[in-house]
């Protein structure tokens, strides 16, 4: 039941994201750049050139920054689109390479927990499925014990990836006042379009906590 009013609600969630993205997304920024040469200006002026900026179709990744790639990895929908949400989510991610290179807290603990974060949940099935084959073919028990243990510890590691995953949403935030700062301060963006990204941010961190407790309800 918890499962099924959460799914409603994150529906009704991407759904409304999905809209805001894609109506900021038809509306042209002020600097006249797409995300790519957003992200490239920023990362530049902040010493960043060895930082690379690529497309990305991924579903896994979308708008995102590897500190293990040393990239900017945009979607198709903003790469060369010259609108304000190219210019939100380039400056986000940008901001993000700048919180690394300053050796941010925060970014360094992500940035070690990213592993986990990922493997976590990947980990769950393939544990459980062992276990079930350690107890049917190799020890031939009846309780299913090993299909417990195994559960268990899957289970562990998947309440880790969720509290660490706080720490993700932690960054993301520091990164997006960072990512105005930086706007604001080179002239990037207008006063609307300063308010525009906000309102895009705020909806990003709505959406990721939702996803958050959905992932744990699961």
């Amino acid at each position: 039941g918890l499962l099924v009013i959460a799914s409603i609600v994150a529906l009704a969630i991407s759904i409304f994201l999905a809209i805001s993205y894609i109506k900021y997304n038809r509306r042209q920024n002020s600097a006249g750049k797409t995300g790519e040469e957003i992200a490239r200006t920023i990362l530049d002026r902040n010493g960043l050139q060895k930082i690379r900026v690529s497309k990305n179709g991924s579903i896994l990744f979308g708008n995102s920054y590897s500190h293990y790639f040393k990239k900017v990895r945009l979607r198709r929908l903003t790469w060369q689109k010259k609108s304000v949400t190219s210019l939100a989510m380039a400056a986000q991610k940008s901001a993000l390479a700048v919180l690394d290179k300053e050796n941010d807290p925060d970014m360094q603990t992500r940035v070690r927990l990213t592993p986990v974060i990922y493997i976590g949940p990947l980990a769950f099935v393939p544990m459980v499925i062992i276990g079930a084959l350690l107890d049917l073919y190799m020890f031939k028990t009846t309780n299913g014990m090993y299909t417990i243990l195994l559960t268990a510890i899957a289970l562990v590691f998947y309440l880790l990836s969720f509290i660490m995953s706080i720490q993700v949403l932690k960054t993301e935030k520091k990164a997006q006042q960072r990512a105005y700062d930086i706007m604001k301060e080179n002239g990037m963006a207008t006063d609307e379009e300063l308010a525009m990204c906000k309102k895009l941010f705020r909806l990003y961190n709505i959406e990721y906590i939702n996803n958050m407790v959905i992932s744990l309800l699961e």
